[in-house]
């Protein structure tokens, strides 16, 4: 597999998971995987300018079961801005479909590696004005 498609998978993996949990009743397993994926120093800049924690994060993820059905987490524009034999710099576009509308957002992410396994040290999103 190309490193690009690599990092495709594994962004569209998260993803996937974050869709399950937040737009079904998802079982506890969907969680685990999700959180799992996130370093223990794992943080997030949100669209509002927020740095959110690990931990503030997954509590919010737990709380959000199911609140918004049928969500759905479209991922374009998979591009890697840099790597190391450890670190792994990435950008995509994240756009969530919920209730007939939808939200873009520009996400830049940090990957720690072992060159096999990622994980998820840093996230930061902007949100992409609807077009007019």
């Amino acid at each position: 597999m190309s490193p690009i498609a690599e990092l495709t998978e594994v962004v569209v993996d998260l993803h996937s998971d974050l869709a399950e949990w937040l737009g079904t009743d998802a079982p506890p397993k969907v969680f685990d995987r999700f959180a799992n994926a996130l370093d223990d120093g794992f943080t997030s800049v949100v669209t509002t300018g927020e740095a959110v924690t690990r931990d503030a994060l997954l509590s919010g993820v737990w709380s959000a079961r199911n609140a918004q059905p049928g969500l759905e987490i479209e991922i374009t524009d998979v591009t890697e801005i840099a790597r190391t034999t450890k670190l792994v710099i990435v950008r995509f576009v994240a756009e969530n479909r919920f209730g007939g509308a939808s939200m873009r957002r520009r996400v830049t992410a940090v990957l720690l590696t072992d060159g096999q396994l990622y994980s998820w040290r840093s996230v930061h999103e902007t949100a992409i004005p609807a077009a007019s």
